[in-house]
This record gives C-alpha cells, structure tokens and sequence, in this order.
C-alpha cells in the first residue's frame, strides 16, 4: 500500500528568516496523524535567509541527518566540531547523552535550502557524535547511492538505527527500481522535480509511505532528487517513542 503525504498537506511556519515545512508533528505545529513513521520523527525542508539560522541549542538522544539541497550552513557544536556544508553534503549528528550546536547561513547572499531528518535511535545514552561527507553528484545520478546505515557500509554515514537511507538524482524521463523486504517499509520524500511511483504521481515536498509493497518503480517526469528511507515496520522497529 502507497500512502501520499502532498507537499501542501504538511505543516508550515514562516518566521521571516526560516521557512520550514513539517511532514510531521513539530514545534507549534501539530497532527495527530502525523507523529512519526516507524522511527521516522521528523523531516523539515527549511530555508534559511542569509546571515542567519539556529543559535546554540541542545538535543537528547536522536539521530540527526542534515541533507543540503543549496545555498551553505556553518556547523559548531560542544564536541568541538565545526564544519561548512554545502549542497551535495550530507551530516549526521548522534545526539546521544546530550550535545550542543549551532548551525547558521553564514552567506551574506545566498539562501540555504535543506532537509533536517530526525530518526529514533535503537537505544538511550548512546555517546554523541558527528561526521559529514560529500556526496558526488555522479555518484547518484541515474542510481541508488547508501547516504546513511547502521553499519557504515559502502562509505555511508552511521547512524544508530536499523535504517538505510538511499538517495539518487534521475535525468527526465529515467526509471530506476527498488525491492522492499517483507519486514520493512519504505518513506519517499520528493526533494525537487517529479516523478511516478508505482503508476501515481509526486511532485517537489510530496512524500509517500510505503508498507507490505515489495517492489517500487520510479520514473522521472523532470530531473528529480529523491530520499528513500527503508525503515523497519512499526511492529519490527526497536526505538522508543519520542
């Protein structure tokens, strides 16, 4: 079964200097029949205005996936880190026992456009942590490639939950495919352009939850990014719930 979640159904806040988009129940925004999805918590498409962005502030035991689609933002945190990624990098951040961070457009031009992804972790207390990678462009093109998964694998980020993230980039008019296990679940954002699923149509900030559908066939209508996260069904996942 394909469930769509339309680009005009999720919750939104304009506070001038950010425009965020909620797929699920976050801040003042709130939908009881969009809390999470398995241990999918959050994803916000924010943009952030030039020279500003969130100033210091703490998390508790979640894992935390930034996916830049343009513009740049400026990463410090209480463990020492600091980074500026750009469109095509990615970031993870293990909350853990607690952590600090900022992340601010440091542009005096240039908007900042990304996902911000919260996933429920396997377990509390876990120590913190940080990493990023960049992501070549051709190195999803037209293909799946491993952005984050619970063991590292094929230089994916590690995260602390038994998903895969997988993201590619399809020229118009390209099919691609992926095979879902009898135990898992699937959750497709559209980040940009459009695309078929399965016969029905998404378009830029639609998403489509994915359950007991164990094949999936995408055709680009338009160059299209997607996000696929393959989760663990709701009776199978092992997290709290936030």
């Amino acid at each position: 079964m394909i469930t769509l979640r339309k680009s005009q159904a999720r919750g939104h806040a304009n506070h001038g200097w950010l425009d965020s988009y909620h797929s699920f129940s976050f801040a003042e925004y709130y939908d009881s029949a969009h809390m999470q999805y398995s241990v999918l918590r959050v994803i916000n498409e924010d943009k952030v205005a030039p020279g500003t962005g969130f100033g210091m502030h703490g998390h508790r035991d979640m894992e935390i996936i930034t996916y830049m689609l343009g513009g740049e933002i400026k990463h410090q945190d209480s463990m020492g880190n600091g980074a500026v990624i750009k469109a095509g990098d990615v970031q993870r951040m293990s909350a853990g026992t607690g952590v600090r961070h900022s992340e601010v457009n440091a542009s005096d031009n240039t908007e900042a456009h990304l996902l911000q992804i919260w996933l429920l972790p396997s377990q509390q207390g876990l120590p913190p942590s940080y990493e990023d990678k960049t992501i070549p462009y051709e190195q999803k093109l037209n293909q799946w490639r491993l952005i984050a998964s619970p063991t590292a694998r094929s230089q994916s980020l590690m995260i602390q939950q038994d998903v895969e993230l997988w993201a590619t980039i399809l020229d118009a008019h390209h099919s691609i495919t992926y095979d879902i296990q009898s135990t898992r679940c699937g959750y497709l954002q559209v980040a940009r352009g459009q695309v078929k699923l399965n016969g029905q149509l998404l378009s830029a900030g639609d998403a489509a939850m994915i359950d007991a559908e164990s094949h999936l066939q995408l055709q680009a209508l338009e160059e299209s990014e997607l996000l696929l996260f393959d989760l663990p069904s709701e009776h199978q996942s092992t997290a709290f719930t936030a």
